[in-house]
């Protein structure tokens, strides 16, 4: 399986950091499967870093290898179970361990759904159903160095 990593450096060895923000599946290297959301991710940081540059950084994995030997928590579809679990993450409560997660990705328009679910506004069910109609991309989250070894780089874009 080959994923990718946008950002504004290439990174050939990556590396778990703890970002400012809280992400969907909380601490880790994030990477896609979909090139066209990676180049995305790779210019809101460049946006947001003020950096002069977009870099794809590209790897081939074995999933399936992955899936028979690390502790893995794949979301097959955003449902409740997947919305408790990047509800949390967001805000920090979440506290189950996982060497690798992988599922849809709750994007800048996404998330303002999660706002107003939090806030109460809507019900589980309905925030389940206005997500399965929206274009939701994946996200392949390595998680600890264990998981992160069985990234091979492969190489970049841009």
């Amino acid at each position: 399986m080959i994923v990718y990593h946008g950002s504004d450096c290439l990174v050939e060895k990556p590396e778990i950091r703890k970002s400012a923000r809280a992400l969907d599946f909380g601490v880790g290297f994030y990477t896609t499967t979909n090139k066209e959301q990676a180049i995305s991710f790779a210019k809101k940081i460049r946006e947001r870093n003020i950096s002069e540059k977009e870099v794809i950084s590209i790897y081939s994995v074995d999933f399936e290898y992955i899936k028979r030997n690390l502790n893995v928590k794949i979301f097959e579809n955003p449902n409740e179970e997947w919305l408790d679990f990047v509800s949390k993450n967001r805000t920090g409560t979440y506290t189950e361990k996982f060497d690798v997660i992988y599922g849809a990705v709750a994007n800048d328009t996404i998330f303002r759904t999660f706002i107003v679910y939090q806030n109460g506004i809507l019900s589980k069910k309905e925030t389940i159903k206005r997500l399965k109609i929206r274009k939701l991309y994946n996200q392949m989250v390595f998680t600890t160095e264990k998981a992160l070894s069985f990234l091979k780089f492969e190489g970049k874009l841009l």
